[in-house]
């Protein structure tokens, strides 16, 4: 506790804020309205204690354990816990073994980051879950289609938790703060009017993070002090973002900044680059994509575009953090506002569209290879290969298919709108070629 305190003697328990503060009913739980809305079922369905298996998933701090806290309460059953993070095959048959003896209708087996156990644990609930004679709560951070075992997952019903809105963390933090019991009340601190809507925003949804804020921040006061906006803005100077490097959100923010690039909004391509890198994202990683997506989505449009990408990318391998950061945003806004084609992209899927579905093409012997080997067994004079560089052009109306494919279609983006032309006056020369021979 914070030495100028003037009343230790009401010091704060030890166990953490947003533990204390957890909702024990159903009406203390704070959004989710539209699990737990007044038209909803699921309510009614926990009041009667009819509530099947379950599987809870959404981000962090948005109340899964709270819910299945709530829901063994309000429906008057025993909770068993589990984290699957620390749990092993011999804790969880044990726990399977209580579930059982207290029965079904009267426990839950809870399941906390139930995405860690390997199939085969997972695999260890389906008899008892299937037969009846245990009921699952499972949580979730991640994409339970991904992660929770199909026949585990047709046994349950899913429901995805949503981030909490910024009205929602700030009106429960004024409340913790007038809360003697469980909450901050008995540090008789006062608040400025957008202190508290600034902890809203920097916990990002998850009422969790807010209540860890908003207990330092107080815990760093004197008794009686003041939330100030200014206290907050020196916290949130050092806080560090939700950003896991190894799971969903790794993924999900390189496929925001792709499609913000390819949507051609270099403002919101720059501000997930930046959450990023703020997250502590490898800029290598960041530099790989942006050299896909420079023939991906940018290709002839401007091919000025891979130039830059492999320099960005060579850039991020020799300079380093935190100076590549500038190469990065140089090259993601010049990406975000180029010409966009997908032709390469197209053209490449065709061509092995072609390779698969139709028998392929023996090379026309007019261009096999003249050199090596192959040279004893072929007469140069009676091969026919025309030297394109002595025809205007370059155009010589001799064949490269034996039978012609239309797999490169341009696009009338940038640069390449040139090349349809180019492309347009070759065929119209080649055809005439062809007409007179």
């Amino acid at each position: 506790m914070n030495s100028n305190r003037k009343n230790p003697e009401n010091s704060l328990p030890s166990i953490p804020l947003a533990e204390r503060m957890r909702p024990k009913k159903l009406a203390e739980v704070q959004g989710q309205t539209h699990l737990l809305g007044d038209d909803c079922l699921l309510p009614k369905l926990i009041r009667e204690n009819r509530v099947g298996n379950l599987i809870l998933s959404g981000p962090p701090g948005t109340g899964k354990t709270t819910l299945a806290t709530v829901i063994a309460e309000e429906s008057g059953c025993k909770l068993i816990k589990l984290n699957a993070v620390t749990s092993n095959v011999a804790e969880l048959r044990e726990s399977l073994k209580l579930a059982k003896y207290y029965g079904a209708g009267k426990c839950f087996l809870f399941v906390d980051e139930i995405h860690r156990f390997n199939k085969a644990q997972q695999d260890l609930l389906l008899p008892d879950i299937e037969s009846g004679e245990a009921r699952l709560i499972g949580a979730t951070t991640h994409n339970p289609r991904y992660y929770v075992n199909d026949p585990l997952l047709s046994r349950s019903q899913l429901f995805t938790l949503k981030s909490l809105e910024v009205s929602e963390i700030e009106k429960t933090l004024k409340a913790c703060l007038q809360d003697e019991e469980r909450g901050l009340g008995l540090s008789k601190c006062s608040f400025e009017a957008k202190a508290f809507l600034q902890i809203a925003r920097l916990s990002e949804g998850d009422l969790r993070k807010a209540y860890n804020i908003l207990e330092i921040i107080v815990e760093g006061l004197p008794a009686q002090g003041i939330i100030s906006e200014d206290a907050v803005a020196l916290f949130a100077r050092e806080r560090s973002i939700r950003y896991d490097r190894d799971e969903d959100e790794h993924y999900d923010s390189a496929s925001a900044l792709i499609k913000s690039m390819r949507g051609n909004d270099p403002d919101a391509a720059l501000y997930w680059l930046a959450k990023m890198l703020v997250g502590g994202e490898d800029p290598r990683f960041i530099a790989r994509r942006l050299v896909i997506f420079a023939s991906e989505d940018v290709g002839l449009a401007d091919s000025r575009a891979l130039l830059m990408a492999d320099a960005t990318f060579r850039a991020c391998e020799t300079i380093g953090l935190p100076e590549c950061e500038l190469n990065l945003a140089h090259c993601v806004l010049f990406l975000a506002t180029c010409p966009k084609s997908n032709s390469a992209t197209l053209a490449l899927a065709a061509a092995k569209q072609a390779i698969r579905d139709q028998p392929v093409q023996s090379i026309p012997s007019n261009i096999q290879d003249r050199h090596g080997r192959n040279k004893k067994y072929r007469d140069e004079q009676e091969e026919g290969y025309l030297y394109s560089h002595n025809y205007p052009d370059n155009i010589s109306g001799q064949f490269y298919l034996k039978k012609d494919l239309r797999l490169y279609v341009p696009k009338s983006s940038g640069a390449e709108e040139n090349i349809a032309e180019r492309l347009n006056r070759w065929k119209i020369l080649r055809s005439e070629i062809r007409n007179n021979e």
